[in-house]
């Protein structure tokens, strides 16, 4: 597993097996025998005649892409690369109502007969026979067909469907026999060393942004600052080149309060149930600490802002010393680097008076004033910039976080439950495929992800479902922001076993979006949140002016 921070590759989720399969295949092109013509077919006998697949499966699990892959290796590498890109950008998991696309049962049954008999034996009971085309079929495994494929032959599809099978292979199987909510109660009565995997999510009702959600995110309120990519914000060489752009954002992500969420309060008391394995936290605001979370018990894989560092001399202070800076609008600078000049300045050739005393310095309107308590009466830019030690994009995660995924929690972990986070960022995102398949693995947040299969999706607001679950199991869950009252509405998603949607309806919320069930995490926009967005935007705005009337000052000199 790569240490470095960085998104996911749909590349790296191809099965090494497969990948071996792959190249042991010869480059030559065998006569096809494909159907070409649309047989009048009955798909819900045909699907019928499918189950029986289903209910005795071969040992075709590893079996090659044969023909399909040969139309990749026509395909040269470029052209390759192009549509893995174009896979992520089609990749949706919302068909809903649309008679073009495979309804949710169809897919599920799809996608457990490719395992059940392979690529091979797939393609001939499904394409070959006339039963789906490639381009409906596309659906089935969360992809929208491409509109620059439009009205060409179906066997176009090929080269996507082909990436498709391998990305689905690739993934851990879903366990079928948990499905429903109180198999999730069951688990966690029963678990004893639970991996608990949480990302921005449990923060954001106490006021602290998620990063990927469209319009209230991180990442959508920063577009304006004209990077190439937001996620540019926490890159390391960007940071080193102009620490100004992160710390523009640094104070809307800075932790500013002791409280913690119901979703902390559910993993505190996992804790003091005898039944947290580990937390891996994504989250950079260290609140699980405030949790009470026990250190030992907490891996905080992109590090958190209760130290930082120097990173001229390395210098290492609390957190919590920076925060006045940051809160200013300042860049935070390395006190040890100033009083390391200051007292190397002792020795350095200076004018005197005639008795002897120092000669004071002329200064001139905008100097430090020499009588102050500064610890800057050296050029700021000769002292390093303090940056808070989390992990930046390029950066290496902790040493911790493989020693105790790979060497301890892997052999002993007995459930996986994963809160609050879209599983975008390398190498957090590896985790779930990491861990034994046989481990059920349980997903709650707003929305559900394609690329990973859990065995059950609970979705909504990640308070209401740990509050559900633990009034459901029998446990107390105290916490300022459950209501006495509270009252949640549990349904299952049409079309599937495994998918159920949480809602408050008692009492009513004050803003209650309703989960989606395609699309990255989607967060509430409140009124609070309105006037914390305008007040980002005026900050930058201010901040721009500056620069420009600074810059202007400059060219008039």
């Amino acid at each position: 597993m790569d240490s470095s921070r960085r998104k996911s590759s749909p590349k790296e989720r191809t099965s090494s097996a497969e990948k071996n399969d792959s190249e042991n295949q010869p480059p030559t092109r065998k006569p096809s025998t494909r159907v070409k013509g649309v047989i009048n077919y009955d798909e819900k006998q045909a699907f019928i005649a499918l189950k029986d697949e289903l209910d005795h499966p071969a040992d075709h699990q590893d079996a090659p892409l044969n023909e399909l892959e040969e139309r990749l290796i026509d395909l040269d590498e470029e052209t390759t690369s192009l549509y893995e890109d174009v896979l992520v950008e089609l990749t949706e998991d919302n068909f809903a109502n649309d008679p073009d696309a495979c309804t949710p049962e169809e897919a599920v049954n799809y996608r457990q007969l490719l395992r059940a008999v392979g690529p091979e034996e797939f393609c001939k009971k499904t394409i070959d026979a006339g039963l789906i085309t490639v381009k409906k079929l596309l659906t089935a495994f969360s992809i929208r067909p491409p509109e620059f494929l439009e009205g060409l032959p179906d066997e176009e599809y090929f080269p996507i469907l082909t990436l498709a099978f391998s990305r689905e292979l690739s993934k851990r199987a879903k366990l079928t026999k948990f499905n429903t909510i109180d198999d999730v109660v069951n688990l966690l009565h029963k678990s004893k060393n639970i991996i608990v995997l949480t990302g921005a999510g449990i923060s954001t009702s106490l006021g602290i942004p998620d990063f990927r959600s469209k319009g209230t995110g991180l990442y959508s309120q920063y577009e304006h600052l004209g990077l190439s990519d937001p996620q540019e914000i926490f890159d390391i060489e960007v940071f080193k080149q102009n620490p100004e752009i992160f710390y523009t954002v640094a104070r809307d992500v800075m932790p500013n309060t002791d409280r913690f969420s119901p979703t902390h309060a559910f993993i505190a008391l996992l804790q003091q149930k005898g039944k947290l394995l580990t937390n891996y936290s994504q989250n950079i605001d260290n609140i699980e600490e405030k949790a009470g979370i026990l250190p030992e018990k907490l891996v905080q894989c992109h590090g958190s802002f209760a130290t930082a560092t120097c990173i001229k001399c390395k210098h290492q202070v609390k957190g919590d010393s920076i925060f006045p800076d940051v809160a200013a609008g300042r860049i935070p600078r390395c006190k040890k680097c100033a009083e390391g000049r200051s007292s190397s300045n002792k020795g350095r050739k200076r004018k005197v008076n005639k008795d002897g005393t120092e000669r004071k310095v002329r200064r001139r309107p905008g100097d430090f004033d020499s009588n102050s308590d500064s610890e800057f009466d050296v050029p700021l830019n000769s002292c390093g910039v303090m940056k808070p030690d989390i992990t930046f994009f390029g950066e290496a995660l902790p040493g911790r976080f493989h020693d105790r995924l790979s060497k301890h929690d892997r052999d002993v972990v007995d459930l996986v439950i994963v809160i609050g986070t879209s599983l975008k960022v390398a190498p957090v995102s590896e985790i779930p495929p990491f861990l034994p398949p046989n481990i059920p693995q349980i997903y709650i947040s707003r929305t559900p992800v394609s690329h990973v299969n859990f065995d059950v999706d609970l979705l909504g607001d990640c308070d209401i479902v740990v509050s559900e679950l633990c009034r459901r199991a029998g446990w107390t869950l105290d916490h300022e922001m459950i209501p006495k009252d509270q009252v949640v509405d549990v349904t299952t998603a049409e079309g599937y076993q495994s998918r159920h949607v949480f809602t408050q309806t008692q009492p009513a919320p004050s803003v209650a979006p309703s989960p989606t069930t395609s699309g990255t995490a989607s967060g509430s926009t409140s009124e609070s949140g309105r006037d914390a967005k305008a007040e980002r935007d005026e900050r930058a705005a201010s901040r721009s002016s500056s620069r420009k009337s600074a810059g202007a000052d400059e060219a008039g000199k």
